[in-house]
């Protein structure tokens, strides 16, 4: 079966969403630091939502261990996280302009390199590199929103993983309590809900709907 042109494509994102939330999603850009068990999850929910533009990011490769809850495929063991989600991306979202870069994030190269991007989602495994993102945006581009993840291991209920608006632009997803060394680790259910809830704080931050 043919690939739908890209109006059609709009015109059922469109028909789902309404016409002005959809330019507004069509219209954002949206960089996703980190292509692990919550990046991935969210990227993929974005692309499905119609957000025109994708950066993704990531410094690493495809593991074995990454298969129960990374949006990867064994045939991708081995291949730069980036350049396999980004595949998978365009399979999903065609028209979707997706801009991938295989690097590891530092205080000196993040605010060139998401300077185009009007929100930032950090969706980093490790809490160092979690502030430091966290705090680099706020310190240095006060202008965007960032979304952070923060405790989604363990069985733990799901509805401990709320969404909190720290600040004007900084929210907050998880139960910010859960860590992986904690004893049980990553599972794939949950470690889901948490990227909804950051996927789902980023559109209705474009749909200009925030929360309190």
């Amino acid at each position: 079966m043919a690939v739908p042109t890209r109006e059609e494509m709009y015109r059922a994102l469109e028909e789902r969403h309404g016409a002005e939330y959809q330019k507004k999603l069509s219209a954002a850009s949206v960089a996703v630091c980190g292509l692990g068990g919550l990046g991935s999850n969210i990227a993929i929910a974005l692309a499905r939502a119609g957000v025109g533009k994708l950066h993704i990011i990531d410094f690493d490769t495809v593991d074995i261990s990454n298969l129960n809850r990374q949006q990867y495929f064994p045939e991708q063991l081995g291949q730069p996280k980036s350049q396999a989600l980004y595949d998978t991306l365009h399979r999903i979202a065609p028209y979707c302009e997706i801009t991938a870069h295989q690097l590891k994030l530092n205080e000196e190269n993040i605010p060139s390199l998401l300077a185009d991007d009007d929100i930032i989602c950090e969706a980093f495994d490790k809490a160092d590199q979690k502030a430091m993102l966290v705090n680099c945006v706020l310190e240095n581009m006060p202008h965007k929103y960032i979304v952070s993840g923060s405790g989604m291991a363990g069985f733990g209920p799901s509805n401990t993983i709320q969404t909190k608006r720290v600040t004007g632009r900084f929210y907050l997803c998880g139960d910010e309590v859960s860590d992986v060394d904690d004893g049980v680790g990553l599972v794939a259910s949950r470690v889901l809900i948490c990227a909804g809830h950051q996927a789902h704080a980023i559109v209705r931050i474009i749909a200009d709907e925030y929360d309190i």
